[in-house]
């Protein structure tokens, strides 16, 4: 069984949820008031609202946050059927839809998938919602039996009357159990009892992935669909000045041409590409503006600017006096470094399908929040809410970039201009690369001072570039200050310093160039884990100190982050001489709730071509609710930190993206990824994040054994920009 159900993509009125039996989507409007049980629409009863039963005993788990291949389809689904006790063989999953939560007091939570909270900030209510779902099974059981409920118990999707021997199943009492009062109170199991959770289970959407069963965006098809191709100012803050819709009149499969916003404009066709052909002829005029005189090196000249301390800069983290105690040091190392643009680049470009009429807006797309994707359908359709719904599809690729509704937005204000005709907008990879949300653009000035006897008495971390909240959510800034400019290298919270020096000074001084930013995978952690880092490489070499030592000196009060380093070391054999030929580097971060490390090996041929041959990681996310899952992200996440040092890297010309595809925006191949270690220490306690921590500790890794092999320090990137190769 275990799959993923997937909408039918049916027209259909606004019922909520009224779909195909046994399509997603399942929920009827009728709320749970008395005796009243909520149906899926093929007639089984829901014990609540993460659990659906059908008489053959098929377990539906609801999954409010969004797949898009990390695995909290899978994890969060183990979570609920751990507290359900129920048959795992049976087990499918759907989505709910975010018109649905709102119908119902959001009785789902929080919809949004990123920052690696899928599971860490879900867990406990969808643990409990498993667990009151089975109690008021037992009851229900216990109840036709006429026994104490205390006397009966649930395993494998079978209730059983311990004293009796007597059983049934979920499917033979659900109807009964879905007319019942939750109870108020309900105990979550010890992690060390599970049975389903924490074990390496396959995932639920693999078979319909490898089939070509699944459905994503970019693959809905709805009756008398038309396709839309669009074209937004390449310069960002450009607006739309004119078109000549005459002359692409005549062409073939056209059949409007659309203003979207101030600064687009679509053609709506019968194929995509004729859309896409026609929008190509359009002739069209931008007003680029002032911003069209932007380049990557004015931006780099701005941004160095900032590295000045005469320049005001947010304090982040600060103990003693650090500028005080570099002037009087013994001696002192400075280093600037710098990180570039870089694009998400999912494989499945921005899309959104739209069904609007002036009664009913319906979009279907991948999305990372679909509350925000309604909310975003609500503002452009300019409907309520109850006539308002997004159904989420499978994403082709996320990291952060379907976070973001731009894409949704556009593609209702086309289908508002051809009212009753669904409309399928897809961006080109062109237009998907050019208006991107891009990683942060930074630099970063780094001063380490020590004594005498070569102890680090003072760092001053210097910070200069664009906040990612100042851009997409400007209300979380806290007096003027972005606090997640500071993972990695914060006083405390999910992404705080590991390192202990008597003098420390953060700072960041905000600059926002025109292009936006966004939540890239890792975000602020992986620029934050290169620059300290490789810095503390730089700052044992002047010390004379082995670089894992140094660091340890310094970790003291810092267990976690020590526990995760000490285990990276001890895998890659870090006491012992590397073969000839290899090069070790060695790195940690704290990201997301975790604590994680890595450790590379190395070789280099001609001083500029690198093997990496073994890459290690540690992670200590607290609990592990799926540890081939973890591996696979842990492997993932080295492809993507990998893929951003060697090729990554945005450059602006003319106020524009200059890289337009994957010929000037490369990714890793398989033959250049190296093999992939990992060590899980999960030590409980607290629940931090899978996805995103360890491609922090990618680069500095292969970066610190870079100088181990060449005696070479690279300190802007990407490395196709000095001329340094895959071997």
């Amino acid at each position: 069984m275990n799959q993923h159900i997937m909408p039918k993509l049916n027209r259909r009125s606004f019922v909520i949820g009224a779909a195909t039996a046994g399509a997603g989507l399942a929920l009827g409007l009728d709320l749970p008031f008395g005796p009243t049980v909520v149906r899926a629409a093929d007639g089984s009863p829901e014990v609540n609202a993460w659990v659906v039963i059908r008489p053959d005993d098929t377990v539906v788990i609801r999954i409010a946050r969004s797949e898009m291949g990390q695995g909290s389809l899978t994890g969060l689904a183990q979570l609920v059927a751990e507290e359900l006790e129920c048959d795992w063989s049976k087990v499918t999953t759907e989505y709910p839809t975010p018109g649905q939560s709102v119908a119902r007091k959001r009785v789902w939570g929080d919809f949004s998938t990123g920052g690696s909270r899928g599971i860490r900030s879900s867990h406990d209510y969808v643990r409990k919602g498993g667990a009151t779902a089975r109690m008021m099974l037992i009851q229900a059981a216990a109840n036709e039996w006429k026994v104490p409920a205390s006397e009966c118990t649930a395993s494998n999707s079978v209730i059983t009357h311990t004293p009796s021997g007597k059983t049934t199943t979920y499917g033979k009492v659900v109807e009964a159990a879905a007319k019942l009062e939750p109870p108020a109170d309900v105990k979550l199991k010890d992690p060390k009892d599970w049975k389903i959770a924490g074990k390496g289970l396959k995932r639920l959407d693999t078979a319909d992935k490898t089939t070509g069963a699944m459905i994503y965006g970019i693959d809905v098809k709805l009756p008398g669909m038309l396709n839309a191709a669009i074209k937004d100012c390449p310069v960002f803050g450009g607006k739309l000045k004119s078109y000549d819709e005459a002359k692409i009149a005549g062409m073939k499969g056209v059949k409007k041409v659309v203003k979207v916003g101030e600064s687009a404009v679509a053609v709506v066709a019968d194929t995509w590409w004729h859309a896409k052909t026609a929008l190509d002829a359009l002739p069209i005029v931008w007003d680029e503006g002032d911003n069209a005189k932007v380049s990557s090196e004015t931006i780099a000249k701005w941004l160095a600017e900032g590295l000045d301390d005469a320049q005001p800069a947010y304090v982040g983290n600060k103990n003693g006096d650090a500028k005080a105690a570099i002037a009087g040091a013994a001696k002192k190392v400075e280093a600037i470094y710098s990180y570039p643009y870089q694009n998400h680049a999912t494989m499945e470009p921005m899309n959104a399908t739209v069904l609007y009429t002036p009664d009913k807006c319906e979009v279907w797309c991948g999305t990372q929040n679909g509350e925000a994707a309604f909310a975003a359908a609500l503002e452009a359709s300019g409907l309520p809410a109850e006539k308002v719904d997004v159904h989420k599809q499978m994403l082709g690729g996320g990291f952060g970039r379907r976070g973001m509704t731009d894409y949704v937005r556009q593609a209702v204000a086309v289908a508002k201009q051809m009212p009753g005709t669904p409309v399928k907008l897809l961006w080109s990879r062109e237009e998907d690369m050019l208006h991107g949300k891009y990683h942060p653009i930074t630099q970063c000035k780094l001063t380490g001072a020590f004594d005498a006897d070569n102890n680090l008495v003072a760092l001053h971390y210097r910070l200069s570039g664009q906040s990612i909240l100042f851009s997409v959510r400007p209300e979380a800034l806290q007096n003027g200050m972005d606090p997640a400019a500071f993972q990695g290298v914060a006083q405390t919270g999910e992404a705080a310093i590991g390192y202990s020096v008597p003098h420390l000074l953060v700072e960041h001084s905000m600059r926002n160039p025109h292009v936006p930013p966004g939540f890239w995978r890792g975000v602020n952690v992986n620029h934050n884990a290169i620059y300290m880092e490789c810095f503390m490489d730089e700052l044992a070499k002047a010390a004379g100190q082995d670089p894992l030592e140094f660091r340890r000196k310094l970790m003291g009060k810092h267990p976690k982050h020590l526990a995760v380093l000490n285990a990276v070391a001890e895998k890659i054999g870090w006491d012992k001489p590397a073969p000839k030929g290899i090069y070790r580097g060695i790195a940690q971060v704290m990201g997301y709730g975790s604590y994680v490390a890595g450790a590379a090996e190395i070789s280099v041929s001609e001083g500029s071509k690198i093997k990496v041959h073994r890459i290690v990681a540690s992670t200590d996310p607290g609990y592990v609710v799926n540890p081939a899952q973890v591996e696979r992200q842990i492997a993932g996440s080295f492809v993507y930190g990998l893929s951003a040092l060697f090729y990554g890297g945005c450059t602006v010309k003319d106020g524009r993206i200059e890289q337009t595809n994957f010929d000037t925006y490369n990714s890793m191949r398989i033959n250049e990824m190296p093999k992939v270690e990992s060590v899980m220490v999960p030590s409980g306690g607290f629940w931090g994040g899978v996805g995103e921590p360890t491609i922090g500790v990618a680069a500095p890794a292969v970066l610190n054994a870079y100088f181990a092999a060449t005696g070479k320090r690279v300190r802007s990137f990407p490395l196709r920009d000095q001329n340094i190769t895959f071997a």
